[in-house]
């Protein structure tokens, strides 16, 4: 056979066990943008006596939206998408250009597992790309697609990417879903062991999606607004001095949002402790990262949604991001299974990366700043750089007369005393100025405007 033939015939497999998995990459990424890498990489499995054209994985780079990415695309297809050491290398040239390139990083994930055979070696193939992908978080946006089921360490993938999409049809688990469910004794189906619903406490699934065309629609939104891919400042057309005088009668979390953001600027994320509200957007033109505390009565704190905060925290100093937050948040919650877990370190893992944080920190209390919300969140030693408080606002040490009357029980405490103190027209954020710890109360329908300015002002 010539050589012109046996490329052709190559290349013919390639293409036939990459299939799906292009039609994949083609709906994520611009049209003709993609330019695979390594894509005449074969190998042979001993255990099934067939070889992996393509090794199982598609790499290579594109562009979305304009912006250069980098693709790693499991392939489902191929020894059922079993991880082998060779499959690892390939991918372990995609993520050396990425760091090299200082370039986003997207992996359509799909893979049951590692391939049987090869014992050990696949486990150091796999050794050395997860500790690339640590090595890049932070230093690179990576996003995850569970395209389908994803079991084993190819799992941690998605655990490393700063934003993971979950298809319809996506299954993530770090163990077989018939082991889990097993060994639990149930017998559940795949999708309440892994799938996105099932994953609820877990603050790996940041957003669900029906078509890869939104997939690629919010990949997009996020790099416009990081600084990392695009100017931190853009001229947008933004109305600088909006006005919302419907916050004035009504403060709700989602009009705050609507008022606060230029309009189709922003993405929220997180299916996770979703009181918890994590907004990466435009204010003003500016980019910005926003935690919105989202509850009728005030958010209580607790493990999952402090870890929640702290990752966007941490995600907001990787990329230097200036910081908002919209209070509207009591203290820990008060029972055991808050004080039996991680609650109190999540917390002061909190406050170590907030303290890392270089760019501008802002607090908005547009409801409660209670007890250790207060602390959290708005106090300005804790660093932030300006304090705003809603004119309607509470910020106090107990959420209520009663709170303090428990609090206090054993100390003989004059609940006269305490009902004058806590009473709400004690708890309004005034006796907080006072003392200089709030910088201004506005009216709600001016809070965009407050911002911009500040934000101008306070861009590092």
């Amino acid at each position: 056979m010539d050589k012109i033939t046996l490329l052709q015939t190559r290349r013919a497999k390639v293409l036939a066990a990459e299939d799906d998995t292009r039609k994949i990459v083609s709906a994520l990424t611009d049209p003709e943008s993609f330019v695979e890498l390594s894509g005449f990489s074969f190998s042979k499995n001993d255990f099934y006596g067939e070889g992996a054209e393509g090794e199982g994985v598609v790499t290579g780079f594109a562009t979305i939206d304009g912006y250069p990415v980098y693709v790693v695309a499991q392939n489902g297809k191929v020894l059922s998408g079993g991880v082998s050491a060779a499959n690892c290398e390939k991918i372990m040239k995609c993520l050396k250009l990425a760091e090299k390139n200082s370039t986003p990083v997207v992996y359509v994930l799909n893979s049951l597992g590692v391939q049987i055979g090869e014992g050990v070696t696949v486990l150091e193939g796999l050794a050395s790309v997860l500790s690339k992908a640590a090595r890049l978080h932070g230093v690179v946006p990576q996003f995850a697609v569970v395209a389908g089921e994803v079991y084993g360490q190819s799992a941690l993938l998605a655990a490393s990417a700063d934003f993971t999409f979950f298809m319809k049809e996506g299954v993530l688990a770090a163990n077989s879903p018939l082991v889990i469910s097993a060994k639990s004794g149930k017998n559940l189906p795949k999708e309440a062991v892994g799938g996105a619903a099932a994953l609820d406490k877990t603050n790996l699934v940041s957003f669900v999606e029906e078509e890869l065309s939104s997939v690629r629609a919010k990949i997009a939104k996020v790099l416009d607004v990081l600084p990392f891919c695009n100017a931190l400042v853009v001229e947008n057309g933004a109305d600088l001095n909006a006005t919302a005088p419907a916050l004035n009668q009504s403060s709700d979390a989602q009009s705050l949002i609507e008022a606060v953001f230029d309009a189709e600027s922003y993405v929220e994320f997180g299916q996770s402790a979703k009181e918890v509200r994590c907004i990466l957007g435009r204010v003003g033109g500016i980019s910005v990262a926003a935690v919105v505390f989202d509850a009728e009565k005030g958010v209580e704190l607790d493990a999952l949604n402090v870890a929640k905060v702290n990752s966007f925290v941490e995600f907001a100093g990787y990329y230097d991001l200036p910081f908002v937050t919209f209070v509207n948040t009591l203290g820990l919650r008060a029972d055991l299974c808050a004080n039996n877990s991680a609650a109190m370190k999540n917390i002061f893992k909190y406050m170590e990366n907030f303290e890392l944080l270089e760019n501008a920190k802002i607090s908005v209390v547009y409801k409660k700043a209670v007890g250790l919300g207060y602390t959290l969140f708005a106090a300005k030693s804790m660093g932030f750089d300006y304090s705003y408080a809603f004119a309607d606002a509470k910020i106090a040490l107990f959420d209520d007369v009663q709170g303090a009357e428990i609090e206090f029980s054993g100390e003989k405490a004059d609940k006269a005393k305490l009902a004058a103190k806590y009473a709400d027209e004690n708890s309004d954020p005034i006796n907080a100025a006072k003392n200089g710890y709030v910088d201004n109360i506005i009216e709600p329908q001016f809070v965009r405007q407050y911002l911009v300015a500040s934000l101008q002002m306070l861009l590092k």
